[in-house]
């Protein structure tokens, strides 16, 4: 068995960060060239060499939020235009922060949609940003349909160097059946990408239908088994599938149990900081070898500059606030799981 990641590469180390670039133009002759883009590798196995490279599962959400951006970044009007140009900025500040010592990031589609066609373009530049630095980008768009609308989604999402908004994975609904989530897997093991569904979501409302009993076993039970079987079917040599599950750690007794049930399925974790989930909770998701789970930090990492903790820095070093939040959550993940892995 190979050794943890914890106790193989030990706590996050000082790493030099990268030049911010200044102007987005100067940067985009070089989007689409990088091997992490245009790799062959199936998802499953990219993302096991990404988390194993920068020893952490920890994952950062972009959700852009206007009235949270900090004040060097607020723009002057509030124009859909101004708006598009500071999310974007704002992400690749981010990105520049965190891509050394991260596998993944994870951009909210609807921030972005939110503003409309400018946002949904500012979203394509963020993710073409973000795979430039070197990153895996995980579309949180909980996108789902059936039969060729749900071909549509998943040609337009899935494969990196191949679809419209090129993600290396999805996340998707399976509200709507197996047969709903067939064109995905289907895209996703052609192209080499990913998606994740949703098991047992991170939000106090998610018992409401995922906790319902229906022949002896709660729904998100019934999902699993299906996420399972999908991931089953195409695990590759690290024995994990391109289907994988989303499970928040708010629900760390669930998140044992789906761990266990789900033996060939990437958990991606929500709920960890600021929904109140602790590494304690979130790296139940994790194999005995640090593998199989990615946890995200979303307004804990993102909007760090508005935590007490970090107001030393000031408006005009948000990064740092941004990059010591990662950092402590790096530290953070690795001290839990070594807890796990002793106890």
């Amino acid at each position: 068995m190979a050794r943890p990641l914890s106790l193989q590469y030990g706590k996050s180390s000082a790493r030099p960060q990268r030049r911010i670039d200044q102007e987005f133009t100067e940067n985009k002759k070089s989007v689409g060239f990088t091997s992490i883009m245009n790799s062959p590798i199936p998802f499953p196995e990219l993302l096991a060499q990404a988390v194993r490279q920068k020893a952490t599962p920890a994952l950062v959400g972009l959700d852009p939020r206007l009235e949270q951006l900090p004040t060097p970044l607020q723009p002057h009007a509030k124009t859909p235009q101004a708006i598009a140009n500071a999310y974007r900025e704002f992400c690749f500040r981010v990105i520049d922060v965190v891509a050394p010592i991260v596998p993944a990031v994870k951009p909210q589609s609807a921030f972005f949609e939110q503003i409309g066609p400018l946002g949904c373009q500012a979203l394509a530049d963020v993710t073409a940003y973000a795979k430039n630095a070197g990153l895996l980008v995980i579309l949180d768009g909980k996108r789902n349909d059936i039969g060729s609308t749900a071909e549509a989604y998943a040609d337009a999402y899935l494969g990196a160097h191949r679809a419209p908004w090129s993600a290396h994975a999805l996340t998707v609904n399976p509200f709507l059946g197996s047969d709903s989530l067939e064109p995905f897997v289907t895209a996703a093991g052609t192209h080499g990408a990913g998606i994740f569904v949703l098991v047992k979501t991170s939000n106090p409302g998610s018992g409401m239908i995922q906790d319902l009993t229906v022949q002896g076993q709660p729904v998100y039970h019934h999902v699993a088994a299906l996420v399972e079987k999908f991931a089953a079917q195409t695990a590759g040599t690290d024995a994990y599938g391109c289907v994988g599950a989303v499970v928040g750690a708010t629900y760390p007794q669930q998140l044992a149990e789906l761990r266990a049930s789900m033996p060939h399925c990437w958990i991606l974790v929500p709920g960890y900081g600021s929904q109140g989930g602790t590494a304690k909770d979130a790296v139940l998701a994790l194999d005995d070898s640090g593998l199989g789970g990615l946890i995200n930090n979303s307004r804990g990492i993102i909007f760090a500059h508005q935590r007490p903790e970090f107001d030393h820095y000031g408006p005009q070093q948000w990064q740092m606030a941004v990059e010591q939040a990662t950092r402590n959550m790096i530290d953070d993940l690795d001290e839990a799981f070594r807890q796990r892995l002793s106890s």
